[in-house]
């Protein structure tokens, strides 16, 4: 059984995933690589002057597979709820069951819809979750454009995606945690 399942692999869930992997928790991806990012060319990302969103997503992937999370090319068809533990059925009919789900699967809402979440009529029907992605089922996190309708941008899922594994890793440790890294000076140990 893996730590996390996430269900979607444009920026949010592959900023999830990375911060998840990075610091030790079984991952698995399950996307298509289908996201609307081929489609970007992104001036508007912090730090990147201009990438298209193809090579971001090649980079994307690279760097998460790199730090330990399993990236399944995969359609998921199903979700089930119950105790303890999500389980998530492929159109292969493979079942893969994990602690955490989060769900982030761009305009994709019929997955996400089967769920039973309450929707804001006032934000185009987008599913109602918390600041960290959390909905009303423990364990479960909606992410990007589900939850902010077209108000949404590469840079917002992914900070969407990270803020839901800092949600994650916190509740794995007990007390609130931050993925802060520093430049280590020479001659300086671990």
């Amino acid at each position: 059984m893996a730590d996390v399942l996430i269900i979607g692999d444009g920026p949010g869930g592959l900023s999830a995933a990375l911060f998840l992997a990075k610091n030790d928790l079984d991952v698995t991806v399950f996307g298509q690589n289908k996201t609307l990012m081929h489609d970007a060319m992104l001036y508007n990302y912090l730090g990147i002057p201009q990438i298209t969103g193809t090579e971001f997503q090649e980079i994307s992937r690279k760097q998460v597979e790199n730090f330990g999370a399993k990236i399944l090319e995969v359609e998921v068809t199903e979700i089930e709820t119950g105790g303890a533990e999500f389980s998530v059925t492929t159109a292969a009919g493979d079942k893969h069951q994990g602690k955490y789900l989060i769900v982030a699967t761009g305009l994709e809402e019929a997955l996400a819809a089967t769920l039973g979440l309450s929707t804001d009529s006032d934000n185009d029907d987008a599913i109602v979750a918390d600041r960290e992605g959390k909905t009303t089922i423990e364990n479960l996190y909606v992410i990007g454009w589900l939850t902010r309708g077209q108000r949404t941008q590469a840079i917002i899922s992914a900070g969407e995606g990270a803020a839901a594994a800092l949600s994650i890793l916190s509740s794995e440790i007990g007390r609130d945690f931050h993925d802060f890294d520093v430049v280590k000076e020479d001659g300086d140990d671990e």
